[in-house]
């Protein structure tokens, strides 16, 4: 087993003991820090830098080296299985993803291999071990991908979408069509998952990011029973460690004991969700994340503060809460901000554990 000098992320997630709430940030590497900025640069452009394992390293420790956070997470992309699938993706200046080639009909989705993870997404891999070896056991590294749902709503939209109408058309008219799709997919992120668990991943997450647009039917059918295919098909201990697993359905607040149920180890919450009311519901049989409004991280420190010692409240004593925030952290946020609220995070959640 490797040692690890800091595991409380991971004893959260188990809902064991810990000292105090761990806490770390989604889209912690990335553009509010200026040293992020600067690697992005010398790497070229955005997939340049994901496909450079050194430089992904450098940017994944770059919040470390900032504030104490408790976990780091692979700096990469929910879209490297569907760009490793052919579809040609790309990022203009100050836009989101495009596909070139989107799945359109049956014989697109029969046409797209399953990608191997150590062979089409071995830089992905190659990231992964290179910050493994380079964190020393200071804390644990957290892998990661998307929901097949959210991948497929790129997919098919071709980019990125507010009314999802393309991928809806297809749902009602062609459900067989996006069955298939999402049955790949599924097949693909267990391959993908799985590989960055060897590769040094000690724990993983699915980022079902536009779950919350369908409804409570469709969303079962299409995006809960993909994710607990996923679930039943990973890994679940590796170098003589349990290898929790949490799902986050941004949105999903109203369907949390579904979730639960198909036997992930934690629970996602964005900021619509009250986590005293997720607590309730599903606390004992899951970890939960969360859940703070980035946009919170704005605020001066003492707001910070207040915000933190709220959540803290709601969820109340006791073990299996991972602090964090309800969706990435905004690119503008103050860099110094991060800091109040991770030390908030630390130094408020200590009696919740005595």
């Amino acid at each position: 087993m490797t040692e690890l000098k800091n595991d409380r992320y991971l004893r959260a997630l188990l809902r064991q003991p810990v000292d105090m709430t761990p806490v770390w940030m989604m889209r912690q590497a990335g553009r509010y820090l200026p040293e992020y900025k600067a690697t992005r640069a010398e790497a070229g452009d955005f997939m340049s830098l994901c496909r450079n394992a050194e430089l992904a390293c450098e940017v994944t420790l770059q919040p470390l080296r900032r504030y104490p956070l408790d976990a780091a997470i692979l700096f990469s992309d929910i879209l490297t299985i569907p760009d490793a699938m052919g579809l040609g993706l790309s990022f203009g200046a100050g836009e989101g993803p495009r596909f070139a080639r989107p799945v359109t009909c049956k014989a697109d989705v029969d046409r797209i291999p399953v990608p191997d993870p150590e062979d089409e997404l071995r830089y992905v891999m190659d990231a992964v071990r290179t910050i493994r070896r380079e964190l020393k056991g200071d804390v644990p590294l957290i892998g990661f991908s998307g929901s097949p749902w959210t991948l497929a709503t790129y997919m098919v939209e071709g980019s990125g979408s507010k009314a999802f109408t393309v991928i809806k058309k297809m749902m009602y008219t062609e459900p067989q069509t996006l069955h298939a799709l999402l049955e790949k997919l599924a097949q693909s992120v267990i391959l993908y998952l799985n590989a960055q668990i060897r590769a040094g991943a000690q724990s993983v997450m699915i980022f079902d990011t536009w779950g919350g647009v369908l409804t409570g039917q469709d969303y079962q059918q299409f995006s809960l029973d993909y994710m607990h295919k996923i679930v039943d098909g990973l890994l679940r201990e590796n170098d003589g460690r349990r290898v929790p697993v949490t799902l986050f359905t941004k949105g999903g607040g109203q369907w949390l004991e579904a979730m639960a149920a198909t036997g992930c180890d934690a629970l996602g919450l964005d900021w619509s969700t009250d986590i005293a009311d997720a607590r309730r519901r599903v606390g004992d049989k899951v970890a939960l994340q969360g859940n703070m409004d980035p946009s919170v991280l704005y605020a001066p420190a003492a707001r910070i503060e207040q915000e933190v010692a709220a959540i803290l409240a709601g969820f109340g004593h006791g073990e299996g809460h991972v602090f964090n925030l309800g969706h990435g952290i905004h690119q503008d946020i103050p860099p110094e901000h991060p800091g109040a609220f991770v030390d908030a995070v630390h130094r408020l959640s200590v009696p919740y554990h005595r």
